[in-house]
């Protein structure tokens, strides 16, 4: 009997062992939150700008047309702003660091035409 006290004991001392050592070698990923001026006049804008932001990595794009400011949370080890906003001006509109080539920004609908 006294064994398998011995024995019961130890199995549970391995089981919590193994389940803190575990829990010591994740590593939690941090979100980084940044807001980028865009421009843009409509919910049409609105539409394709957040598309355009959810790129792999990017766990929220919110764009006000309001404001014209885009809230953006992501991953930086996965993702670079600057990726993001490129993408962001390659369907035409202009972000804070990168302007959408003129091509792409006439090929927008009239309403959303900004410049």
């Amino acid at each position: 009997m006294k064994t398998v006290k011995i024995m019961l004991i130890a199995i549970m001392a391995m089981v919590v062992f193994t389940n803190s050592n575990a829990q010591t070698g994740t590593k939690a990923t941090a979100t980084k939150t940044e807001t980028i001026k865009v421009s843009g006049n409509c919910g049409m804008c609105k539409d394709r700008i957040e598309k355009a932001a959810k790129v792999d990595g990017v766990s929220k794009a919110d764009w006000n047309k309001d404001t014209k400011i885009l809230t953006l949370a992501y991953d930086p080890s996965k993702v670079k702003s600057d990726d993001v906003q490129k993408k962001i001006a390659a369907v035409g509109h202009d972000t804070e660091k990168f302007k959408a080539d003129t091509k792409t920004y006439n090929g927008l609908p009239g309403c959303c035409k900004y410049r």
